[in-house]
């Protein structure tokens, strides 16, 4: 069954310049982190380094954009980072970037290397369509907190990703539940690619495009779908 992802007309108010673009991928062969997932990362910290040239994360334009569009749904930026501005900062702090398992590095690698805010759910665990909306204040988020399993609920008006059971992401691309994450497990997931005025079409596409290919890579045989920017 084919996976529908909708952007509610109060996103599209909030910010007219979002676009999105899919990757749909099946088949695929996950593992732990190797020196293969590792590489990709270590690569897309020194090429966001350069990109950058001696400038913090949040000064880019891409990622200022960002800020804007958080603010205007009355989150704190500088407290709750996009994911692309949060993993741009560890890149380059002295720990450098977490290592989860190959898919989730290969995504954030992408999501580095672009300075774009990428996301991977588990197709298998996918509840109906997936909605990027403002929440009433009354969707369950199931998230952990002090090694418990616990159920939240986003402020009224926040911007989230939800399925037919609840929240799959809080903040538009802060933070991920657990329900959907990628696992060792997973042999089907789908990649979300999101984008602001400034960042061109043909930006957005280079980052797919590559994520396709590094997808083949980890897993031959895979079939990859790209879905076009909306």
């Amino acid at each position: 069954m084919a996976l529908t992802l909708t952007v509610s007309d109060e996103v599209r108010a909030l910010a007219p310049g979002f676009t999105h673009l899919a990757v749909e991928a099946r088949g695929l062969v996950n593992g732990p982190s190797s020196e293969a997932s590792s590489a990709l990362l270590d690569d897309a910290a020194r090429r966001l380094a350069i990109r950058l040239d001696g400038r913090a994360p949040h000064e880019d334009p891409h990622m200022a954009a960002w800020r804007a569009v958080y603010t205007a749904f009355g989150s704190k930026p500088s407290r709750t980072r996009n994911s692309a501005e949060a993993l741009a900062k560890r890149a380059l702090a002295d720990g450098g970037l977490p290592r989860v398992n190959a898919l989730v590095d290969l995504y954030n690698a992408i999501s580095v290397a672009h300075l774009i805010p990428v996301g991977g759910e588990d197709l298998n665990l996918v509840r109906g369509g997936m909605r990027l909306l403002r929440a009433t204040g009354e969707e369950p988020f199931v998230t952990v907190a002090a090694g418990e399993e616990t159920v939240e609920h986003p402020d009224a008006g926040e911007v989230v990703w939800c399925d037919d059971e609840g929240v799959t992401c809080r903040r538009w691309n802060w933070r991920q539940g657990p329900r959907t994450r990628l696992t060792e497990e997973t042999v089907d997931a789908i990649f979300l690619l999101e984008a602001l005025d400034p960042m061109t079409a043909d930006a957005l596409e280079a980052a797919a495009a590559e994520l396709a290919e590094s997808l083949e890579k980890l897993s031959p045989g895979v079939s990859v779908t790209l879905h076009p920017a909306r």
